[in-house]
C-alpha cells in the first residue's frame, strides 16, 4: 500500500496537499478502493441497506441552477402527493421489506409545517419500527424541531459545496452558503442523524472545492453522507455543461469512507444513471445504502433533478429481487434493517 493511503487509513486525515494528489490522480484507485471495502465491512460487513425513497412533490420555490425542477423550468410537469398516497406508499414498502422511508422533495410551500408534522405522525403510528427520513430543504430552526417531534429521526441536506464563492455560482442570490450551514448545524442540535454531501463534477468546481467540502464535512461529522455526480438538465442555465465523472465519484466515495469509516453512504441512482453498473461501482468503493423508489410509477419521471435519471426496472422498489442480484454481484447482501449509523467500533 502506497504511503498516502496507508496514512489515511491509519490517521484518516491528511494535509490538504496529500488529498489534491489523491483526487487528482487515478494512479492511487484500487488501493483506495480495496482500503476503502475493508473499512466498510469492518463497520458494516457485506450489508447493503435499503431506504424506500418516496419523492412526494417536485414543486420547488427555489431557483438552483443545477436542477430540473427549479422554479423557472416552465416544462417541468408538476405533481405532489397526497398524504393518503404518501401512506399507501408506505404500506407497499413496509410490505416489501423497508424500514426506512425518505420523504424528499423541493421546497414547496404547499405542505405546511402542519401537514409535514401529520404526515410524519401517521407514518410513524403506522411503522413504529421504521426511520423516518426528510429531505426537504431548508428550514426554521422551530421547523425542523416540530417534524422530530412528530417523529423524523433522519434528514438529508446536502450542502452542495462548501466554498461560499462557488455557492454563489450554483445558487440564486437569494440563497446562501451561511443558511444552509445553519441549517445542518441546527439539525444536530435538534438530535436528528444528519445526512449531508456533495455534487461531484459541477460547474466551476475545482480540485481546492473538494477539498473545502471533505473539511467541512469533518467539522461536520455527519451520519450520512450522499454525494453523486452533477447530471446536466437542458432545462437549466448549465444545459451546456458536461456532466460529473464516473472515475472521480468513486474516488470521493473511498476517500469519505476511509475518512469516516462509520457513516453511512448511498450509491446514487445517478451513479446509476451515468454507467450501467455505476451503483455496483460504488459499492464496490466504500457505499452501503441504496435507496430504491417506492413513489407512485406514474410521477417517478416528473422528479427530474438531471436528464435520463433511471426510474424503471430494477430502480424500482418493486422488483426487490433485481436489485438483490445486482448488490450480490458486487459481493454484498441487502438487508431490511432500520440500518443505524455505528460510531461505537
Amino acid at each position: 500500500m502506497s504511503d498516502i493511503v496507508e496514512k489515511l487509513c491509519k490517521n484518516k486525515n491528511l494535509s490538504d496537499e496529500e488529498l489534491f494528489e489523491l483526487i487528482s490522480s487515478d494512479k492511487y484507485d484500487e488501493e483506495l478502493y480495496s482500503a476503502a471495502d475493508k473499512a466498510r465491512r469492518r463497520f458494516y460487513g457485506d450489508k447493503v441497506y435499503i431506504r424506500g425513497l418516496i419523492e412526494f412533490t417536485n414543486y420547488c420555490k427555489n431557483n438552483c441552477y443545477y436542477c430540473g425542477i427549479r422554479s423557472g423550468n416552465k416544462n417541468a410537469v408538476r405533481y405532489r402527493l397526497t398524504k393518503e398516497e404518501i401512506l399507501d406508499c408506505c404500506k407497499e414498502g413496509y410490505a416489501l421489506g423497508f424500514r426506512t422511508f425518505v420523504l424528499q422533495g423541493g421546497e414547496d410551500p404547499y405542505y405546511t409545517d402542519e401537514l409535514i408534522c401529520e404526515i410524519v405522525s401517521e407514518i410513524r403510528k403506522g411503522y413504529p419500527d421504521c426511520a423516518i427520513t426528510l429531505s426537504i430543504g431548508e428550514k426554521s430552526k422551530d421547523s425542523y424541531l416540530a417534524y422530530f417531534k412528530a417523529g423524523a429521526n433522519r434528514y438529508l441536506l446536502r450542502h452542495e459545496t462548501a466554498d461560499s464563492g462557488h455557492y454563489g455560482k450554483l445558487h440564486p442570490k437569494d440563497m446562501s452558503y451561511d443558511n444552509r450551514r445553519r441549517c445542518l448545524y441546527d439539525l444536530k442540535e435538534i438530535g436528528y442523524q444528519v445526512g449531508s454531501g456533495f455534487m461531484v463534477g459541477s460547474p466551476f468546481q475545482t480540485t481546492e472545492n473538494l477539498i473545502s467540502d471533505l473539511r467541512f464535512l469533518q467539522d461536520l461529522k455527519p451520519d450520512m453522507i450522499g454525494i453523486g455526480p452533477y447530471i446536466t438538465h437542458e432545462q437549466t442555465p448549465f444545459a451546456k455543461y458536461k456532466s460529473g465523472a464516473l472515475e472521480l465519484t468513486l474516488r470521493i466515495i473511498s476517500i469519505l469512507r476511509l475518512l469516516f469509516p462509520y457513516a453511512l453512504i448511498p450509491s446514487t441512482t445517478a451513479l446509476g444513471t451515468i454507467h450501467p453498473n455505476g451503483r455496483e461501482l460504488g459499492l464496490k468503493a466504500g457505499a452501503n445504502v441504496v435507496m430504491p423508489n417506492l413513489s407512485p410509477v406514474k410521477v417517478r419521471k416528473f422528479y427530474e433533478l438531471y436528464e435520463n435519471k433511471i426510474c424503471t426496472g430494477e430502480e424500482a422498489a418493486q422488483c426487490r429481487g433485481c436489485l438483490e442480484r445486482r448488490v450480490e454481484s458486487a459481493g454484498y447482501r441487502i438487508v431490511t434493517a432500520v440500518g443505524d449509523v455505528k460510531k461505537n467500533i
